[in-house]
């Protein structure tokens, strides 16, 4: 190894990311400060020097500790730098860096052509990568599956479940696709159909309408809540409700999206007093089989985007919310 490749004293870690395992992956820049990014802070001096690098990606760098200033690792965004200064920004991938890197997981493809796949997610995977889930998503798994969905905005993916929600999902293999299955939605043209279990006993007609506009809930900002237009933001949310099954403890209801915003059908539920089981965001308790949201996308329908082909896929509820049923002396029934 070359003298202008060893690491300063103060970033002892510095040799072992240059070895050859992973030499590959870390590139090492030694920059100055010039007099004109005098008293600025690190994140904005380093957006200056390093313009190919988004500044969201620069402080993941320096939270992670890939930056020195002078003889100290500095993690601080704020950190003020000086004229003169001499840094060393090692350019390691972070985890957001490498969010949209291919992985091998065991995703179950219902169908697949050469312009769209559709998927049974399971329970715990996250569709995309987000905080605290860069890895490990749907859209890992599918780039897996095909490189070329690089090409393609978010790798294909129209439309999401929650990270505890089962069930079926449509993506995209072309651009073509992507943009028609995007205007199918949002034309309610692709039909989305859940079974979910629900605290306490069906009251009333079987079928039930709700039409509530969804917002963040004011109180607490990591939940939705049915919301006054005329008072906060919102967006217009329609969900159709049909009793299938119901006792004493709760029911088994079949809910149909119109609209597709977040939460939609846990914040409806919860809005006419039926909490979904296990949903402690929106006030469901958990019991000893099922220990997230009853909530299972069991049917997907719609005309094929390109070949003009009726499909419509099904599939049961899982094993943990089977059980729920059983517990409570309900079955489960496909409408």
């Amino acid at each position: 190894m070359s003298p202008t490749h060893k690491a300063p004293p103060a970033l002892p870690t510095l040799a072992e990311l240059e070895s050859d395992d992973l030499a590959a992956e870390v590139e090492v820049r030694d920059l100055s400060i010039p007099t004109e990014l005098h008293r600025q802070r690190l994140d904005r001096a380093l957006v200056s020097l390093l313009p190919e690098f988004s500044r969201n990606h620069l402080k993941h760098m320096i939270e992670e500790g890939c930056v020195s200033v002078g003889e100290h690792v500095v993690t601080k965004v704020a950190h003020l730098v000086k004229a003169f200064d001499s840094c060393r920004v090692r350019l390691q991938p972070t985890d957001m860096s490498q969010a949209f890197m291919p992985q091998d997981l065991p995703l179950d493809v219902v169908f697949e052509d050469a312009y769209l796949r559709v998927i049974h997610k399971p329970v715990g995977m996250v569709v995309h990568p987000a905080p605290g889930n860069w890895s490990g998503t749907l859209l890992n798994g599918l780039l897996h599956l095909d490189a070329s969905l690089k090409q393609i905005p978010r790798a294909g993916i129209v439309h999401r479940l929650d990270k505890d929600t089962s069930g079926l999902m449509v993506t995209a293999r072309t651009r073509s696709a992507m943009d028609a299955l995007v205007h199918m939605i949002a034309a309610r043209q692709v039909h989305r159909e859940y079974l979910a279990i629900a605290h306490r006993p069906w009251r009333g007609a079987l079928l039930r309408e709700v039409d509530a506009p969804i917002g963040r809930d004011p109180r607490q900002r990591l939940r939705m809540a049915v919301v006054d237009l005329a008072k906060q933001s919102g967006k217009t949310a329609h969900t159709s409700l049909r009793c299938l099954q119901s006792q004493e403890q709760g029911c088994l209801v079949h809910c149909t999206l119109h609209t597709g915003r977040t939460h939609q059908i846990r914040v409806h539920m919860a809005s006419i007093g039926h909490p979904l089981l296990a949903d402690t965001l929106y006030g469901g308790t958990h019991t000893p089989h099922l220990q997230r949201q009853a909530l299972h996308a069991y049917q997907l329908g719609f005309i094929h985007p390109i070949t003009g082909e009726s499909l419509q896929f099904q599939r049961p509820l899982p094993l943990d919310m089977q059980q729920a049923l059983s517990d409570w002396g309900l079955t489960e029934v496909l409408s």
